[in-house]
């Protein structure tokens, strides 16, 4: 899809066919006929009692493991498709760990980090190897006081330009090359067209024509889309509480929500379904929410997410003991002969 530069507000989209929570041959169906999830139970339970601190992203690598992030020394953590333990590290980067893109370059992987205790920005090998370091981007003029840059997320376009998202900071999103050379800035804190309250999150977006940066503008609660050289193109809003990131899936968009759910919008970034909606308000963007209230088919605060290849969904609650779940993508139902 080629970018129109005409600002657009989009408003809410309601796809037919809704399936409410609901039991079917014991599992917990959710979505739309269209596009229809299964809660996983029990997937990705922590063998040794508890992740820790989940607050960051979610990633899926080209064997299919996924990888998300704790608060803790085990500040990387990899599971298998079967939710079981494949590796935890990265002692070094505790603390903080916040935003993750991995990337496929040659024949090799790379982890891509945004630390917001540590003010870097970070392209690792899958071992942890570091390979360079963005700090403060000082070039930008936007930093007299140093303080106010807390780097949330990191994403790479197709031709290695670096995107990265000040969301606990100064609300601007920042371009480097793919060397970690700084290009440009662009937003700022406010609620016009174009700026930020939080730009928590954000994705490039290279599977149309043209790549495009969405931006999860979660305390506006929208996202916004932007041309590689930050020019505004386009806000979305009406079906969003405080979204978080924005992820691919296949040719739709992925919005894990703070305030209690999961949102699917299409490639016209028109709302598909939502996905395992918290009914108890005190529950929502909540971090200490305590195992025995949980309910599976009920998410808290999803702070990140992730689609692997057969459109399986993986989210992270942000929660104190660490919660991750699994959705699995069912086949579309087929329409009834009339």
């Amino acid at each position: 899809m080629k970018p129109n530069s005409r600002l657009l507000a989009l408003p809410i989209l309601v796809a037919a066919s809704w399936l409410t929570a609901a039991s079917v041959d014991d599992r917990i169906l959710m979505g739309s006929a269209n596009h229809r999830y299964a809660w996983s139970e029990g997937w990705g339970a922590s063998q040794d009692g508890e992740y820790g601190n989940t607050h960051g992203c979610v990633a899926v690598d080209s064997e299919g493991r996924i990888w998300f992030n704790t608060d803790t020394e085990r500040a990387l953590v990899v599971l298998n498709r079967d939710g079981s333990l494949h590796k935890a590290f990265g002692k070094e980067f505790a603390g903080g760990l916040h935003g993750m893109t991995i990337r496929s370059e040659g024949e090799e992987e790379h982890l891509y980090l945004a630390h917001t205790g540590r003010q870097e920005v970070i392209k690792a090998t899958t071992d942890g190897e570091v390979v360079w370091k963005i700090g403060i981007p000082t070039e930008s003029g936007h930093y007299p006081d140093p303080n106010r840059y807390r780097p949330t997320d990191v994403s790479v376009a197709p031709d290695g330009s670096v995107f990265v998202a000040d969301g606990y900071g100064s609300s601007f999103v920042h371009k480097f090359t793919s060397e970690g050379e700084y290009v440009l800035s662009f937003g700022g804190y406010g609620t016009e067209p174009g700026q930020f309250r939080t730009p928590h999150g954000l994705f490039v977006d290279g599977r149309g024509e043209e790549p495009v940066v969405v931006v999860a503008d979660r305390e506006n609660g929208r996202v916004q889309v932007f041309d590689m050289d930050g020019k505004h193109l386009k806000v979305v809003k009406g079906m969003l509480r405080r979204p978080c990131n924005v992820v691919p899936s296949g040719e739709d968009l992925v919005i894990p929500d703070l305030a209690g759910r999961v949102t699917v919008l299409n490639k016209d970034y028109e709302l598909v379904c939502h996905l395992g909606d918290q009914p108890e308000p005190g529950l929502r963007a909540n971090n200490g929410v305590k195992r025995e209230q949980w309910k599976d088919g009920h998410f808290t605060a999803p702070h990140g997410a992730a689609a692997d290849s057969e459109g399986h969904v993986y989210v992270m609650d942000w929660n104190f003991l660490g919660r991750m779940t699994r959705l699995e993508r069912l086949p579309d139902e087929e329409p009834e002969e009339r």
